[in-house]
């Protein structure tokens, strides 16, 4: 516990994780590259981003373009914000909040891009509307999204994934679908930059493959 709180306390401190409590927390929905990065640059965002290894993995790689890592702990984002710090990436940045609010962060069409990185599976049917592909969490990314911009989904869970699937072929709203069951063993393993999380890895050791999907939604 002495530990949390200490992350705590230097997470409150830095100005690379927008968190409540800080000025800037209420002010910047449609103001990210004005108010927070340095830069006018696209911008990407990554959901449930946890410590923030991809969220900071693709800044390193990609200097021209603008990260935000997105989750609710503040612990978790203290490593991510500390890469970023210790790397004086600029064009990274993270937000404390729960997905099921990020509109109040974003104006519509203001994210070029967005990932979704191995969130929970809620296998649970009482839980299918928390799964953050579900319909109601879809319906959102499409309002933040610019018409045209990847959503890009990774995870090792089957169910999760065909649920996915599901929901996307039936939807009227979505070109550009594609997928793979066996990410490293398919011609869509350049797309993730050979860029694993923690979970990727440990899954990966206990032999599943890695799911993973890309789609855009028309402007219709």
């Amino acid at each position: 516990m002495k530990g949390k709180l200490k992350r705590f306390a230097v997470v409150a401190q830095r100005d690379n994780v927008l968190e409540p409590g800080k000025e800037i927390f209420k002010e910047i929905k449609g103001r990210w590259n004005e108010r927070y990065f340095p830069s006018r640059q696209p911008i990407t965002v990554e959901l449930a981003c946890g410590r923030g290894e991809y969220t900071v993995n693709l800044a390193r790689q990609f200097p021209d373009r603008n990260f935000i890592g997105i989750d609710k702990k503040g612990d978790r984002l203290w490593k991510g914000s500390t890469w970023a710090v210790e790397e004086q990436l600029t064009n990274v940045g993270f937000l404390r909040t729960d997905i099921l609010f990020v509109e109040s962060f974003f104006e519509p069409a203001e994210v070029d891009e967005l990932w979704i990185t191995f969130p929970d599976p809620r296998p649970r049917k009482r839980d299918i509307k928390r799964r953050l592909t579900s319909t109601r969490y879809l319906d959102m990314y499409k309002r933040l999204v610019k018409p045209g911009g990847w959503v890009r989904f990774k995870t090792d869970n089957t169910p999760l994934f065909d649920f996915t699937l599901d929901l996307l072929r039936n939807r009227t709203d979505v070109h550009g679908l594609v997928y793979t069951h066996d990410l490293y063993s398919s011609d869509l393993r350049a797309e993730c930059f050979d860029i694993k999380t923690r979970y990727e890895e440990m899954f990966a050791a206990k032999g599943e493959t890695i799911k993973y999907l890309r789609f855009a939604f028309t402007s219709a």
